[in-house]
């Protein structure tokens, strides 16, 4: 049998001037990617078998800062704190941002003021919102423990408690909820009005009608915000960095009481530039990697039982 011939598209002399035309115009992003982005990321898969101190010659070391890792006391408290904060600051933010959308979504004169004020935090530099939230959350003069000894509650010593300051991080993330809130805003609005309509009459509730009819409806929102939140949690850095330097009265290089700050990208970062330990912060990198494609993955199998696409 003969087998038919595959085809090849063949480019006209007007597709390739057109191309010689488009080149120029192309070539900045072509050389920033290939020297920004790709070298760097085969260069640090490389210097993962190396011992190299940022100085000098790397030399070889094989599997060693792998093997490293499993006997590192705190790459595994930092995992530990890095996970325990995706696994709280993800959903609570997914919460809050769904709230914020109904919310935005009111028929209300001033819900345009409402919606840049809730958009506003998100873009905000973190470094900035970090130094705002130390001050909040101050012991002594802080504005949440104010408010708590107003209810009755006890001040709690936020920066300063191991048991509580991944929580105040979390508490931080959430002031961020207004950029995916807008996502979610445009798919609530994107529900056929008529489900609603015919929820009404048939007696269904406000409660009723978000349970059976939003919910379901904006799940595919749902699930780019769990894996896109999910990317970032693993990576949390700035606030960490911001926070341990503050409880420690200005050392740039502290983890929190009881290493409760040093979250693994911190980890990654205090091994490169404290520890000039490139080799094993480079492994770090990817075993980071391949921990966002592995979750990023589990979270896309667990959601074929969930998400509900228009028309399936």
């Amino acid at each position: 049998m003969i087998a038919a011939p595959r085809f090849r598209p063949r480019l006209t002399a007007e597709d390739w001037r057109n191309l010689r035309t488009a080149l120029p115009f192309i070539a900045p992003w072509i050389i920033g990617f290939l020297a920004f982005t790709l070298y760097p990321i085969f260069y640090s898969l490389y210097l993962s078998f190396t011992h190299y101190s940022g100085f000098g010659d790397a030399t070889p070391a094989g599997l060693e800062n792998y093997q490293h890792m499993v006997t590192d006391s705190l790459f595994w408290q930092s995992l530990g704190n890095t996970l325990y904060y995706t696994a709280l600051a993800v959903p609570i933010g997914v919460v809050v941002a769904i709230a914020l959308a109904l919310m935005m979504n009111q028929n209300l004169r001033e819900v345009a003021f409402y919606r840049a004020a809730f958009y506003v935090p998100s873009i905000l530099p973190l470094f900035a919102l970090t130094f705002i939230f130390i001050v909040l959350l101050n012991p002594g003069f802080g504005l949440v423990d104010y408010l708590l000894g107003l209810v009755g509650l006890p001040a709690v010593n936020w920066l300063g408690d191991a048991r509580w300051t991944k929580i105040s991080i979390v508490l931080l993330a959430q002031l961020g909820a207004g950029g995916p809130a807008l996502i979610f805003l445009a798919s609530l609005r994107a529900v056929p009005i008529e489900l609603y309509e015919a929820a009404r009459l048939e007696g269904a509730g406000p409660l009723r009608r978000f349970w059976r009819i939003t919910l379901p409806l904006i799940t595919p929102v749902i699930l780019f915000d769990l894996i896109y939140g999910t990317i970032l949690g693993v990576q949390i850095f700035t606030p960490a960095f911001v926070l341990a330097g503050g409880t420690s009265g200005g050392g740039a290089y502290t983890t929190g009481p009881e290493n409760s700050l040093l979250f693994y990208v911190y980890y990654l970062y205090k091994n490169a530039f404290q520890y000039s330990d490139m080799g094993y912060a480079s492994a770090m990198a990817w075993v980071l990697f391949i921990m966002s494609v592995v979750l990023s993955f589990a979270i896309m199998r667990w959601s074929r039982y969930w998400v509900h696409y228009e028309g399936a």
